[in-house]
């Protein structure tokens, strides 16, 4: 990790992966989803409503995805004071808190019909919900840390401790009586059909990717933030 602390050597991959990241991921996304709505087939249980998988999915992994970002930069931070690692956790917050709440908002949808209700109290949905509130709650302090000059280690333990609901997230279809249905996909293979296998997958590798190259684009303008604060800075000091 130590190989990107320099801020020059980062941007000299962070500028052209950027977009590379962006344009893949939009691409594979929009092919993942053409084929989602207009080819896959009905399933037999839920009929249509099944298509909306194909984006509630990849918006869940990448939910739980950007705070584990989050928890893994704010250790770098915290134990090898990684230069970037707070810049990289602050840039994996607001993407991870929009696929958060796409994840709820799609779930509710696709909740209402086979549950007959849009929101239900299961410990899924009640940890992913709480996950959305963690985001808010990290971007909050990460801004007045920001605005107000306080260590930047208080929003790095917040980042550790709110990791704690990542497994909560996981296991909770497991460890509670659950409406929310077991994960299909396990490290033991799949119980998911061919035709929404291999789409769902691809969904995922495309909003990964676009995930991916939002958070490279928001480090570089964090990173140019701060840059331009300090030459501002010294430019005030030698006036």
């Amino acid at each position: 990790m130590h190989a990107f602390a320099n801020p020059a050597r980062f941007l000299r991959i962070a500028r052209p992966l950027t977009p590379v990241l962006l344009v893949a991921g939009l691409v594979v996304v929009a092919a993942s989803l053409v084929y989602g709505l207009a080819f896959a087939p009905a399933e037999r249980l839920q009929g249509e409503t099944v298509r909306i998988l194909f984006i509630h999915v990849p918006t869940a992994w990448l939910g739980m995805a950007g705070w584990s970002a989050i928890a893994v930069s704010s250790l770098a931070e915290l134990v090898w004071r990684h230069p970037l690692a707070a810049l990289a956790a602050r840039a994996s917050a607001s993407p991870g808190a929009v696929f958060t709440f796409v994840c709820l908002v799609t779930g509710s949808i696709w909740g209402r019909p086979a549950w007959g209700t849009w929101w239900v109290w299961d410990g899924r949905l009640t940890s992913m919900l709480v996950l959305l509130f963690l985001y808010f709650g990290y971007m909050a302090l990460a801004g007045a840390v920001d605005r107000e000059g306080g260590s930047s280690r208080i929003p790095a333990i917040f980042g550790l401790i709110g990791a704690v609901n990542i497994p909560i997230i996981h296991y909770s279809v497991i460890w509670w009586n659950s409406l929310h249905q077991a994960p299909s996909i396990t490290t033991g293979g799949s119980a998911m059909a061919g035709p929404f296998l291999w789409g769902l997958l691809a969904a995922m590798l495309g909003f990964t990717l676009v995930f991916a190259g939002v958070v490279l684009a928001r480090m570089r303008a964090l990173l140019a933030e701060i840059q331009t604060e300090a030459r501002l800075r010294r430019k005030a000091i030698d006036a």
